[in-house]
């Protein structure tokens, strides 16, 4: 039997969500990678920054873009101890500026993920996977990158089922 990790990127506090900035106490990717956990019963892990964004939307967005632009791979409170003993990871994130948070860019190159199965799931409001497929594809070459889902933020409490169904469970 497979080995699966749910790595999950997600943010509490102020999000933007179906138009509107609401504070949520778990957020959205977060829901939906305890979804995957759940259906898989694979080991949930949370990709955390060192130095995490502001608690405030407006100005998280701002630091966010700001790390984009830099290119910047923000340090990360850990990585998973033994990455060998997976085979298959969902990679869970919200959309940000287009991709993928530069922690999770950080995450990606710090692990071995040669011959592992990539699942990515990204919440959005709109802008869907972005180009996150194509880094993924250029920061793991040696993985197997699989179809990615995009999940609306604001739907993914009714989201559980198209979960399934992607995950094919």
């Amino acid at each position: 039997m497979s080995r699966i990790l749910i790595a999950c990127y997600s943010r509490a506090g102020e999000n933007y969500v179906g138009g509107a900035i609401r504070r949520l106490k778990i957020g959205n990717t977060e829901v939906a990678a305890e979804y995957i956990a759940g259906i898989t019963g694979g080991d949930l892990f949370r990709i955390e920054q060192a130095v995490p964004y502001s608690d405030s939307h407006n100005t998280c967005i701002k630091e966010a873009k700001r790390d984009q632009q830099m290119n910047a791979r923000p340090a990360l409170k850990a990585v998973p101890e033994n990455i060998a003993q997976y085979d298959t990871v969902y990679l869970c994130y919200p959309n940000y500026w287009g991709t993928m948070p530069m922690a999770v860019f950080t995450f990606l190159e710090k692990l071995d993920l040669a011959g592992k199965t990539i699942h990515p799931l990204c919440t959005n409001e709109g802008s869907g996977l972005g180009t996150s497929e194509a880094d993924i594809r250029r920061l793991c070459p040696d993985a197997v990158l699989m179809p990615g889902l995009a999940v609306f933020g604001y739907q993914v409490n009714q989201a559980e089922n198209m979960i399934r169904s992607w995950i094919g469970a």
